[in-house]
C-alpha cells in the first residue's frame, strides 16, 4: 500500500515536470493539487511507519530477551526424556533411567539387587486399569515421558492416596464409635441400674470389710478371701493391701479357729508373697512367719498345710532375710516332723523342692558375685548367713531325703534326685554310709534302663527316663 501512494506521487511530479508550456493560471491549478497530493502522501507515510525502524524502550527489550531464553531452557527440558522399556510375559532386569509404561509389574530381585518388571497378567491389568479410573490420571505420552511429567504425576498420586487415607481413617473412626458407647454413658446407664463400676482397689477394701466384720458368715468370709485371692496376683494389687491395712488383716486371719479361714488365709498370702519383695517385708514385720510355723507344728487339716505350707515358700524364696528368720524359728525341726508324719508324701515332696531351691538359689547368688558385681553387697552378705547346709546336715535331711527316693511317682523320684545332687557335697559320707540308698539306686538304675530303651525305640534320643537315668548314674559314680 505504502508504496503505492509513493508511485503514484512520483508519477504527478513527473507530469509536472511534462506541463511546463501550459497557460500561467493552469499551472497555479495544477500546482496546488500537486501540493495536496504531496501533503496526503507525507501523512500516510508517517501514520503507517514500520514499529521494526523505531525506536524501543530498554525495558521491553530486556522482556523479550527473557522470554526467548525460558523458551529455550523449556525445549532444553523437554528434550531430556527417559527411554521407555517395553516389557513381556517373563521378567527382564531395567536398567537405570529407564521409564516403565502403566500396569507393568516391577519387582525388585534381593538376590542381584537388579530391578525387574514384565506384563501384568490381562484379568489383574484390567481390574488395576478400572482401579485407576476411579482417580485423576495424567495424560501423558506413553512412549516417552519427561522427568517433569513423573514428578506431577507423582505429586497427584501422592495427593490422591492422602485423600483416601483421610477417607479412610475417618470411616473407620466412626465405625468404632458405632460399635462402642464412651464411658460416661455407661457409667450413667449403670447408675441408672443402680450399677457400680469399682477399681480394683474399691473391690479389695470391700472384700477386706466383709473378709472383717463380725455380722458375716463363715460362707460370706470364705468367698471373700477367695475372690481377694484373684486379685493380689497383680503386682500392684497386692502392694495395695498395705495402703490400708489389708495385709495384716489377712495376716491375722492365720489365728482363726476355723481351717477353712486358715487355709483360705494363707491362700491369699501365697499369691501376695509371690515375687513381691515389698510385701514379703512388711508379712515379715506382721509375724506371718511365725504364725504358718505354728500351723504347720500343730494338728491341722491336710488341705490347710497344703496352703500353709505354699504360703511359707512364696515368703521364703528370694528373701533372705525370712531364711534366717526360718531358721532361727526352727523351721527345719517344723518341716522335718510335717514329711515324716504318715500321710503327708504329697507335702513331703514339696518340701524337699522348697529345699532344693533355697540351697541352688545361695549357690548362684554367691556364684554371681564372684562372676560380675551385679549383686549387691547387702544381699550377698545377707545370704552368707543363711546357714542352711549345715542346718540340713544337723536336722538329718541326708538321710530323709535319701529315704524319699522310695516314692512310686516318676515326678517325685526326679525331684528329690535333683535335691540328693545339690547336697552331695554336704551329705556325701551320710550316702555312702547309708546302704538302703544303694540299693533303690541300683533298682532305680535297672528300671530306668528299660524305660530309656523303649524312648529309644521310638525315636527319642533325649527322652524323660533317659534324664533320670543320667542322674541316677552320676550319683551312683559319686558315691563308690
Amino acid at each position: 500500500m505504502k508504496m503505492l501512494v509513493l508511485t503514484t506521487c512520483l508519477l504527478s511530479l513527473n507530469q509536472v515536470e511534462r506541463a511546463e508550456g501550459l497557460p500561467p493560471s493552469r499551472m497555479a491549478l495544477l500546482g496546488m493539487l500537486l501540493g495536496l497530493l504531496m501533503a496526503s502522501c507525507f501523512t500516510f507515510c508517517l501514520s503507517h511507519q514500520n514499529p521494526e525502524f523505531a525506536l524501543t524502550s530498554p525495558e521491553k527489550s530486556r522482556t523479550k530477551e527473557a522470554d526467548r531464553k525460558e523458551t529455550t531452557a523449556e525445549e532444553e527440558l523437554d528434550s531430556e526424556v527417559l527411554e521407555v522399556f517395553h516389557p513381556t510375559h517373563e521378567w527382564q532386569a531395567l536398567r537405570p533411567g529407564q521409564a516403565v509404561p502403566a500396569g507393568s509389574h516391577v519387582r525388585l530381585n534381593l538376590q542381584t539387587g537388579a530391578r525387574e518388571v514384565k506384563l501384568q497378567e490381562e484379568e489383574k491389568f484390567r481390574s488395576n486399569w478400572k482401579g485407576l479410573k476411579k482417580g485423576r490420571r495424567l495424560d501423558i505420552n506413553t512412549n516417552t515421558y519427561t522427568s517433569q511429567d513423573l514428578k506431577s504425576a507423582l505429586a497427584k498420586f501422592k495427593e490422591g492416596a492422602e485423600v483416601e487415607s483421610s477417607k479412610e481413617d475417618k470411616a473407620r473412626q466412626a465405625k468404632v464409635k458405632q460399635l462402642f458407647r464412651p464411658i460416661e454413658e455407661l457409667k450413667k446407664d449403670f447408675e441408672e441400674l443402680n450399677v457400680i463400676i469399682e477399681t480394683d482397689m474399691q473391690i479389695m477394701v470391700r472384700l477386706i470389710n466383709k473378709f472383717n466384720s463380725s455380722s458375716s458368715s463363715l460362707e460370706e468370709k470364705i468367698a471373700a478371701l477367695f475372690d481377694l485371692e484373684y486379685y493380689v496376683h497383680q503386682m500392684d494389687n497386692a502392694q495395695g493391701l498395705l495402703s490400708f491395712g489389708g495385709l495384716q488383716v489377712v495376716i491375722n486371719g492365720l489365728n482363726s479357729t476355723e481351717p477353712l479361714v486358715k487355709e483360705y488365709a494363707a491362700f491369699v498370702l501365697g499369691a501376695a508373697f509371690s515375687s513381691n519383695p515389698k510385701v514379703q517385708v512388711e508379712a515379715i514385720e506382721g509375724g506371718a512367719l511365725q504364725k504358718l510355723l505354728v500351723i504347720l507344728a500343730t494338728e491341722q487339716p491336710l488341705p490347710a498345710k497344703k496352703k500353709v505350707l505354699f504360703a511359707l515358700c512364696s515368703l521364703l524364696r528370694h528373701f533372705p532375710y525370712a531364711q534366717q528368720q526360718f531358721l532361727k524359728l526352727g523351721g527345719l525341726q517344723v518341716l522335718r516332723s510335717l514329711v515324716q508324719a504318715k500321710g503327708t508324701e504329697m507335702l513331703a515332696v514339696r518340701v524337699v523342692t522348697l529345699l532344693y531351691d533355697l540351697v541352688t538359689e545361695k549357690m548362684f547368688a554367691e556364684e554371681e558375685a564372684e562372676l560380675t558385681q551385679e549383686t549387691s553387697p547387702e544381699k550377698l552378705q545377707q545370704y552368707r548367713q543363711v546357714l542352711l547346709l549345715p542346718g540340713l546336715r544337723e536336722q538329718g535331711w541326708c538321710e530323709i531325703t535319701a529315704h524319699l527316693l522310695a516314692l512310686p511317682e516318676h515326678d517325685a523320684r526326679e525331684k528329690v534326685l535333683q535335691t540328693l545332687g545339690a547336697l552331695l557335697a554336704t551329705c556325701r559320707d551320710r550316702y555312702r554310709q547309708d546302704p538302703q540308698l544303694s540299693r533303690t539306686l541300683v533298682s532305680l538304675q535297672a528300671e530306668y534302663q528299660a524305660l530309656a530303651a523303649l524312648e529309644l525305640q521310638d525315636g527319642e534320643d533325649e527322652g524323660y527316663f533317659r534324664e533320670l537315668l543320667g542322674s541316677i548314674n552320676s550319683l551312683l559314680k559319686e558315691l563308690r
